[in-house]
């Protein structure tokens, strides 16, 4: 084999390694950012539920608040 094929043959090598080891590192940064995302919705979506029964619970607490004054409208 002449030292050219052989340099040849390493940097090939060299390409293939660098790129699946660069593909690795990209799947595995998008997978944790997606992971990240996922935790901010969760935590976005449990404010949003509170936020839904707090609201009827005010809905249902203004509405005691009327009958005690007498059935009074704003």
């Amino acid at each position: 084999m002449s030292i050219d094929a052989i340099i040849s043959a390493l940097s090939i090598a060299g390409t293939l390694v660098g790129t699946f080891a660069g593909i690795v590192f990209s799947n595995k940064l998008t997978i944790y950012r997606i992971e990240q995302l996922e935790k901010k919705v969760e935590k976005h979506n449990h404010i949003v539920e509170r936020t839904f029964l707090l609201e009827g619970r005010m809905n249902e607490a203004e509405h005691d608040i009327q009958e005690m004054k007498g059935g009074e409208k704003k």
